[in-house]
């Protein structure tokens, strides 16, 4: 079921977000095909379960859309269940983020370049997985929403401050995304 997306200013994005408990397969379930839904629905490259509403840790990745700028990401989707970084690169990169949350912002974030990741999958396997280049930047995105971290925490503080009227703006319900969305 497609899901409002909830945007900058509420209070669920600020959450840490609870382990999802994994014996409980047939909600895990629900919540991922709200997700792919929900995702669909807004063209994005991932979602949070916090973005929805939903204070778990389960995200989605989907790079399948962006394989004329990223070629690898061909075939790349996939769902993270109580995702955990265990290792991260000591090499950074900077990419310009945005986020459906944060509607019509986009700013330079520097992230690790590679991270290691072990998490369960849609079939409730324990995986790790190494990610790097733009799937390591979704995951990184993604994971920051399961911690209550947006992007624009994350940005220079001259850049936070000139984004801080458009951020305000958001808060006050002056923007109208393209997708179903809430502040709550």
């Amino acid at each position: 079921m497609i899901k409002p997306i909830y945007l900058y200013g509420s209070e669920v994005l600020r959450q840490k977000a609870a382990d999802a408990d994994i014996t409980k397969k047939e909600e895990i379930d629900a919540l991922v095909k709200d997700l792919w839904d929900t995702l669909g629905s807004a063209e994005g490259c991932g979602l949070a379960a916090p973005q929805i509403g939903v204070s778990l840790r389960v995200l989605i990745v989907d790079g399948r859309e962006m394989t004329e700028t990223y070629p690898y990401l061909d075939g790349f989707y996939r769902t993270m269940i109580n995702p955990v970084v265990v290792e991260e690169g000591a090499a950074k990169c900077t990419y310009n983020e945005g986020c459906l949350s944060v509607p019509g912002i986009y700013a330079d974030v520097t992230r690790p370049s590679s991270i290691t990741v072990e998490y369960y999958n849609e079939k409730l396997e324990k995986v790790t997985e190494v990610f790097d280049k733009f799937a390591c930047r979704m995951v990184q995105h993604e994971m920051s929403h399961l911690d209550g971290v947006l992007f624009t925490d994350l940005v220079a503080p001259i850049r936070r401050k000139m984004i801080s009227g458009k951020l305000q703006n958001i808060t006050k319900g002056k923007v109208h995304p393209r997708y179903n969305s809430k502040l709550k």
